[in-house]
């Protein structure tokens, strides 16, 4: 109960108003606490305890804000929402786990494991508990017993980066499978065929969280366009996932059997259970499968058995749930063509945000078509603030696309027509902010689908101002070029104190792989 009054705070605090300015006039904290409408005995006990520590509540405009304390600062909501979401964030930019899961499904060896910190008794004990709550067949054996002390042994730190993507995608996973009657397990398969990726695509095509291919995507109606990609997009791919899922149950009548005809195909399934001699238990049939699928549906097991168990095994940051209500979402669908960076720019997110939230848009443009409905997600205080200036951010919009319409020809003719070469560490964010172009335009003069960039590409950019500013640079004082790390501070935090740096702007700069800041540390600020 504890977490429902905290989302509510914190949607209660995110209303401020950006309307008419007005003399702010106070109210009292029980007019706060009554428009809040909390009526059960655990949230009003909490809502006393944290309105204690507000000073006032004022009134501006027809919005309310909270003013507060710094002590309310330090709430564990708060800092844990900070902490999630640099996690979700640092992971959307780290495309290498999907390629990791992959090549370890398909070259499981079933080894012994040396890992004394998982007895074999206490495995049986909770495989039997676990078996007990749930369809699967998650019967002690050898071979499943290698596979997750593999994962605890070798793979901790893919676990650990999953299970903070998982606070995001496990919540709408889960509201999905009890919609269609799916065992809410399978939100582990996510895990398994993508690394819970939705940009993740495998060598022959498959693409998504759920790795669907082309034509079975589109059987289960995603659309896949020049500007969209709905395998990619979480709410219509998990839909079709289940779809297809209770298909394949009610074809074999058994899950396991399911979970290997979705990774391989019926026919395969099939084809295994006549070269077994007519077996329909997946542990019999596994070695009659291809190589991939054989260590499938263990790899799935494993991961649900580690899932389950994560608080034992050390993994406490999963078995905390509060902060993921900080990434309730909603959505608004667009009246013309927008781009992610007209979004970032006129609502103040990060570009990262925008695209993390909006995976299934190739071309990060979200398009106008008619009869087709096209829509924006984003975190639902950003959403409010959109839907709040629709018209003047669609005006905004209309009056850039004249301009660059107008302009394009002038700068084609002109001599400020550069060819760059793509350098070790360029990202078109950072070839964008050189040149003074947005990232969407840079991909229609190339004809990029994506944002994969090669060494030596060239690329055409047009531009008034080809060379980004040297004097902006030199005229930077020393202590404008590092900053020394605070107690709190985290890469995120750190860049949004300076506009311009992004977290990957940080990492690259000072060699710094993961997220953790020691106090003290001196950072640089540019590459200078």
């Amino acid at each position: 109960m504890k977490y429902i009054f905290t989302t509510l705070l914190v949607s209660f605090i995110g209303l401020v108003g950006f309307g008419q300015k007005q003399l702010p006039t106070e109210i009292s904290i029980q007019q706060a606490k009554d428009s809040l409408a909390i009526t059960t005995a655990d949230a009003v006990e909490e809502q006393n305890e944290l309105f204690s520590k507000i000073d006032t509540v004022i009134v501006d405009g027809k919005h309310q804000r909270i003013i507060q304390d710094s002590s309310l600062y330090a709430l564990k909501d708060y800092s844990e929402a900070v902490k999630v979401d640099q996690l979700l964030l640092e992971e959307f930019l780290h495309s290498g786990l999907y390629d990791t899961i992959y090549k370890d499904i398909s070259n499981l060896n079933y080894e012994y494991i040396d890992y004394v910190d998982l007895p074999t008794d206490t495995l049986k004990a909770r495989l039997a508990k676990l078996d007990q709550k749930t369809p699967f067949n998650v019967a002690y054996n050898e071979s499943l017993e290698s596979v997750i002390k593999m994962f605890l042994k070798n793979k901790r730190e893919f676990l650990t980066r999953v299970m903070a993507r998982s606070k995001f995608y496990f919540p709408l996973f889960e509201q999905m499978m009890d919609r269609y009657d799916i065992p809410l397990e399978i939100k582990y398969l996510a895990v398994i065929e993508s690394a819970l990726n939705p940009k993740a695509k495998s060598r022959v095509g498959a693409t998504g969280l759920w790795q669907f291919m082309f034509t079975t995507g589109k059987a289960y109606g995603l659309d896949v366009s020049s500007y969209v990609d709905q395998r990619s997009d979480p709410v219509k791919s998990t839909e079709a996932a289940a779809k297809y899922l209770a298909r394949l149950y009610k074809i074999f009548g058994d899950w396991d059997l399911a979970l290997a005809a979705y990774n391989s195909g019926p026919g395969n399934v099939n084809k295994a259970i006549r070269r077994s001699g007519g077996y329909t238990n997946y542990w019999n049939l596994r070695s009659y499968l291809p190589r991939e699928t054989a260590g499938y549906v263990p790899a799935f097991l494993a991961t649900m058995y580690i899932m389950e168990y994560a608080e034992e095994h050390g993994f406490e940051d999963f078995a905390s749930t509060e902060a993921g209500y900080y990434f309730e979402t909603d959505t608004v669908q667009v009246k013309q063509l927008i781009s992610f960076d007209q979004i970032s720019e006129m609502l103040e997110v990060e570009m990262d945000v925008v695209q993390f939230f909006n995976p299934s848009y190739k071309l990060d443009i979200i398009p106008f078509v008619d009869d087709q409905a096209y829509t924006l997600r984003l975190p639902v205080t950003d959403i409010g603030r959109f839907v709040a200036n629709e018209d003047t951010i669609y005006s905004r919009v209309a009056q850039e696309l004249n301009k660059r319409e107008k302009a394009l020809p002038q700068l084609v003719e002109s001599s400020n027509q550069i060819h760059y070469r793509v350098k070790n560490g360029d990202y078109l964010g950072k070839i964008a902010e050189k040149y003074g172009v947005r990232v969407s335009e840079i991909k229609r003069w190339n004809g990029l689908r994506n944002n994969n960039l090669s060494i030596g590409q060239r690329l055409k950019i047009y531009s008034k101002q080809p060379i980004a500013s040297t004097t902006k640079k030199s005229s930077r004082s020393s202590a404008e070029k590092e900053y020394i790390v605070r107690s709190g501070d985290s890469l995120w935090s750190i860049s949004k104190k300076f506009p311009g740096v992004s977290v990957k702007n940080l990492q690259e700069w000072n060699n710094i792989s993961g997220s953790k800041l020691t106090p003290g540390t001196k950072l640089v600020l540019c590459k200078c």
